[in-house]
């Protein structure tokens, strides 16, 4: 049986007549990083809310960091870490006593605590900020303390909605390697995020959710699972003669032509690949590149969302 981090069966949340998570089911392995993407109001953040205990879930079950967020509420908030929407720190104190306040919580203390402080503070790059206080930060320097407020007690599955929303292009780099580094560590994070690229980059998995869940898997399945493969041949003309001897080529089951690419469907890429080159060539064509055609994760996104459609 695989060692599940998050464990989801049905989760239900209505308020009033509005369901706004409708029967989500997902497990997610340790060590992986799990995206949840969707549209504003979407249920994302509900979400985290019912996997973190701090909402009750109308119906359904889950299960984090090994236990159940029904009845061992105390147990999920003890190995989870949190980054809301708001960051919510003490402004009126420093930097270094907001995360000593909350690392106590969580029962750290004298030079663990200390030493634990510092290792968040250097990897965000805020240690020589700490002894400043929170109200002067500018809103990514809060978020950055946010951040480390969710880190400073190692915790098993650590929860981060839209984490670089605030933040500068460099310091949004350091918060993905460090949940690169985290991961290459064995911890699982669980991601809320608009932003695709940084989704894509990171995740091993990846839900869409809008209300009830449209898809879930690694990005590239999911785009093998909307689309058909095709490979793309790109040539420096593509000629009527070239792009017969490229259809009759064996294994070739379509093509079409938009300029000098062809795309063709192939019975089976990796077998037939040579063929097609090798015809396109003895047909007096110049091969500039061959590959598969990609779909990236927004093409992926925007197509679950349009559509409403599931994969």
């Amino acid at each position: 049986m695989a060692d599940w981090a998050i464990e989801a069966d049905g989760l239900t949340r209505a308020f009033g007549p509005v369901l706004a998570v409708e029967g989500v089911s997902f497990r997610i392995p340790r060590g992986h990083v799990f995206s949840l993407l969707g549209p504003n109001g979407a249920g994302k953040t509900t979400t985290v809310r019912l996997l973190t205990t701090l909402l009750a879930a109308t119906a359904g079950e889950a299960r984090v960091a090994g236990h159940d967020v029904r009845t061992e509420a105390l147990g999920v908030r003890a190995r989870v870490g949190l980054l809301t929407e708001v960051p919510g720190l003490y402004e009126s104190l420093s930097a270094w006593r907001n995360l000593e306040f909350y690392a106590e919580l969580h029962g750290l203390d004298g030079s663990r605590r200390d030493a634990r402080i510092r290792a968040v503070l250097e990897r965000l790059g805020i240690w020589e900020r700490r002894e400043a206080r929170v109200a002067t930060f500018s809103k990514g320097m809060k978020q950055k303390i946010a951040i480390a407020r969710a880190l400073v007690h190692e915790p098993e599955v650590l929860f981060l909605d839209e984490p670089t929303a605030s933040l500068d292009p460099e310091s949004a780099r350091v918060v993905r390697e460090y949940i690169l580094a985290s991961k290459r560590e064995g911890g699982t994070i669980f991601l809320n995020t608009h932003n695709l690229y940084e989704a894509e980059r990171v995740s091993d998995l990846v839900g869409v959710l809008r209300g009830r869940l449209l898809a879930l898997g690694p990005p590239a399945a999911l785009s093998r699972s909307l689309w058909k493969a095709r490979t793309l041949l790109r040539l420096r003309a593509a000629s009527a003669a070239v792009v017969t001897a490229v259809r009759g080529a064996p294994g070739v089951l379509a093509l079409e032509e938009d300029g000098a690419t062809l795309r063709l469907e192939l019975a089976d890429a990796e077998r037939d690949t040579p063929a097609v080159v090798a015809a396109a060539v003895h047909a007096g064509g110049e091969v500039l590149q061959v590959g598969e055609e990609g779909h990236s994760l927004e093409d992926v996104y925007l197509q679950l969302v349009g559509s409403g459609a599931g994969a």
